[in-house]
């Protein structure tokens, strides 16, 4: 009986049953499938609740159609060079729709924190507790784009045009960007406040006065001079004055000069730089706070 060389047998050293049980995690696949699972669960409890939607919608389009009613015969050039408030006012609408919606994005992590939900995320193997807070951006900025939609589409019912494909984007844009920066801050607010009255009581402190100091109801031509500087100092009417742009103009550049400010011209491109620059400076600000808390 002839036996083989041992050094002719193909030694391959086994696979360790560990290492097939275990293998490497893949933290990018599993931050992403832990955002997808938080961000349907508020979607779920939006669609077992959806007055909150419903609600968020109704109400700019009331105020599209009532105020656009009540100042139909407002004096011809007090709005600029459209006679149609309705055209004028539909982007003050559409931006303080998505400044509310993401000034409240800081609730649903309020009131998860008060009833426990938040404790059991912090205890649970993630591969990242950031996943809570990027479920809760994606969420917000969702709904913040879809009503943005619903009042693009109310606007032109009621006669206030529509702005071409290049146009929605450009809005569909702006509305991320200012929805990223308050978003951030609402969440930063809701890791930091110790309950969501004091948080409910910023929001009603905040929405009013910041509506009133912009350019939404008004141009800054018919402000006094003080309030001219505040709401040039306001990052909605950096949302809204572009936003304004496309539907009183059928051209338009990053170069176009949408706002007037005390110091000087406001283009296109630089409203849109300042936008963002508020979005960077919004989520570095909460940083230090996420991570204590989530720690």
């Amino acid at each position: 009986m002839s036996v083989t060389p041992k050094s002719d047998i193909n030694w391959q050293p086994l696979a360790s049953p560990q290492a097939d049980a275990n293998p490497a995690p893949n933290f990018f696949g599993e931050l992403v499938q832990e955002t997808l699972a938080l961000t349907r669960r508020l979607f779920i409890q939006l669609q077992r609740r959806p007055s909150t939607l419903v609600a968020g919608i109704i109400q700019p389009v009331m105020w599209l159609v009532l105020f656009g009613a009540l100042f139909q015969n407002a004096p011809k050039g007090l709005f600029g060079s459209t006679t149609n408030y309705g055209q004028f006012l539909a982007a003050g609408v559409i931006v303080f729709t998505a400044f509310a919606g993401a000034l409240n994005a800081g609730l649903p992590v309020m009131f998860d924190r008060e009833f426990g939900f938040l404790n059991r995320l912090l205890v649970a193997p993630l591969a990242s507790r950031f996943s809570i807070v990027f479920a809760s951006a994606i969420f917000i900025i969702s709904q913040s784009l879809l009503q943005a939609g619903v009042i693009v589409a109310a606007a032109a019912f009621i006669g206030a045009g529509l702005p071409d494909a290049t146009g929605l984007f450009a809005i569909a844009l702006i509305v991320f960007l200012l929805a990223l920066g308050v978003t951030a801050i609402s969440l930063g607010l809701a890791f930091a406040l110790p309950g969501h009255i004091e948080l409910i009581a910023v929001i009603f402190v905040t929405n009013l006065p910041l509506l009133f100091a912009s350019t939404a109801l008004a141009p800054l031509s018919f402000m006094p001079q003080w309030l001219q500087v505040v709401a040039t100092l306001n990052p909605l009417s950096y949302a809204i004055e572009p936003i304004r742009y496309l539907y009183l103009h059928s051209s338009w550049e990053l170069s176009s000069v949408v706002m007037q400010a005390p110091w000087g011209d406001v283009t296109f491109g630089g409203a849109l730089l300042v936008l963002f620059g508020f979005a960077v400076v919004a989520l570095l600000s909460i940083q230090p706070q996420l991570r204590r808390t989530l720690a």
